[in-house]
């Protein structure tokens, strides 16, 4: 079975790598010059820095997967991070995130007094959350709503409180507010607004503990090369710099894919990239089109500096004074924050490869509006001054001065990159594009078209779009294995 994937992401070379475990023949194409999607990096001058994620999750998920998709663990290297990472609040405040449990205890204990039996019924409460969340949703598809609504499910959302936000939820076990943001913020990590995100999504600050917080010796962008080498030995077909203009449908079969005015024909198509976008590409695509929200944007900062700040975190967050405000004027007025939230993410603390002996890398991440409201030609420099001037008042003593190379990137750059909207983390984690409201594996009415990505459901987030690489993988598999269980009993 030949089978056409339509954009070089994360999604689309697990799902390659995975149909090729099982015999089919895979051809790529891909717009850019390179695979990878979201997992690139930028580079300057024997500076080198991921573009788009950083924080690893679900470690024994990310390793299972690859190694499913033919990736032996020798060929990349995961590092432990801890302390997981701290979190500075604008009154000065920090708290420290830690793998060990009874360190994470006393350290609640000594910046929030009296809140660590809080911590310890959510540990509790979120572990059996999460057998059930796992197993519920992450792990399958509905493709037929009918699987979703079912008496087991239902209960199985009541238990996960998703009918109230990630900042609801935690007031049952947090009197203080700062710490009840140390707990939602991961929702950031999505896209999604904590005053708005389902509960459900608590689970990410769960699992931080849970099963901790890694990083990928190179940066995560090295996983690119790993995977790319991976498809070419096991026979992929991958056509970069490749643009896709159509995928031919032919009453309810996907017949191919069209690209430069030439037909390319498959026994399956599947779309890797941002749904919204990725779906456009069907000229005759059966139902009308849904609307869907983005996630928010990003202005990211990467800088080459002249030192390493040893005594830092390799991940650190710092909070303003009425985040609840900050997340309104992002998500709800659409407008750049006057006291906005940013984290940093400077992996030369445990990682000397990625810079000129001596010096390091920063990686700056500001939540903002996404969209194309913003003139951000005109308004970047004044938040990158503003970010910049807090991070060495902060955490950073002399980082303006020791900046060899800095390069921005906007919401704008995200959206020339095919992201919906500028949106980073792809459609946003609202409650009704969550589970079965969120777009499927198989997303319309057409046999043999399938869909992998951030924007398609079990959600964003490496690992996640790895897990719905399965799920994909899965349905495509059982969509072959039915055409020639039909051929088989046309030709007795």
């Amino acid at each position: 079975m030949r089978v056409g994937i339509v954009g070089g992401g994360v999604g689309g070379m697990i799902t390659g790598l995975l149909l090729l475990e099982k015999g089919y023949d895979v051809t790529i194409f891909e717009k850019s010059d390179r695979l990878g999607g979201r997992l690139r990096y930028v580079e300057h001058e024997g500076y080198r820095i991921d573009q788009g994620p950083t924080i690893v999750l679900l470690p024994d998920m990310l390793r299972d997967i690859l190694q499913a998709a033919g990736v032996s663990i020798d060929q990349y290297s995961l590092q432990a991070c801890d302390p997981l990472y701290s979190i500075q609040f604008a009154d000065g405040n920090t708290f420290t995130k830690r793998a060990n449990l009874d360190e994470q205890l006393a350290e609640i204990e000594r910046v929030f007094p009296g809140q660590s039996n809080g911590f310890s019924r959510f540990m509790k409460d979120m572990e059996q959350r999460f057998s059930i969340g796992h197993p519920a949703f992450l792990k399958k598809q509905f493709i037929r709503k009918s699987d979703f609504w079912t008496t087991k499910n239902l209960k199985a959302m009541l238990k996960l409180k998703a009918y109230q936000t990630a900042d609801q939820f935690l007031k049952s076990y947090f009197d203080n507010e700062q710490l009840r943001l140390a707990y939602s913020l991961q929702t950031l990590y999505i896209g999604g607004n904590p005053y708005a995100t389902p509960a459900m999504y608590n689970l990410i600050s769960y699992s931080e503990h849970a099963h901790g917080i890694y990083y990928v010796k190179g940066g995560y962008a090295s996983l690119v090369k790993v995977l790319h080498d991976t498809l070419e030995a096991k026979g992929a077909i991958i056509y970069t710099k490749t643009q896709v203009d159509e995928v031919v449908v032919e009453g309810d079969v996907a017949t191919g894919v069209v690209s430069d005015n030439r037909l390319y024909e498959f026994d399956s198509v599947i779309l890797n990239g941002d749904f919204p976008i990725a779906s456009k590409l069907l000229k005759k695509r059966s139902g009308s089109e849904r609307k869907f929200t983005p996630s928010s944007g990003c202005l990211l900062l990467y800088m080459g500096i002249d030192k390493v700040y040893k005594d830092n975190n390799v991940h650190q967050f710092f909070l303003p004074d009425n985040f609840e405000q900050t997340m309104t004027d992002i998500f709800i007025k659409k407008q750049i924050p006057e006291n906005p939230s940013f984290y940093t993410f400077h992996p030369s603390i445990i990682d000397d490869s990625l810079a000129p002996a001596g010096k390091g890398v920063m990686y700056m991440l500001v939540p903002v509006p996404s969209g194309d409201h913003i003139d951000w030609e005109s308004q970047k420099d004044r938040l990158v001054d503003q970010i910049l001037q807090e991070a060495e008042t902060k955490g950073f003593p002399g980082l303006r001065g020791a900046i060899e190379w800095l390069e921005v990137r906007t919401p704008q750059d995200s959206a020339r990159d095919g992201l919906f909207a500028g949106g980073s983390f792809g459609i946003a984690p609202t409650l009704f594009q969550s589970g079965v409201f969120r777009p499927q594996v198989k997303p319309y009415d057409i046999d043999n078209l399938f869909a992998v990505g951030a924007s398609i459901h079990p959600g964003g987030g490496i690992p996640i779009v790895m897990q719905g690489a399965m799920l994909c993988a899965e349905e495509a598999s059982k969509y072959s294995q039915s055409i020639q269980q039909q051929y088989a009993e046309i030709s007795r």
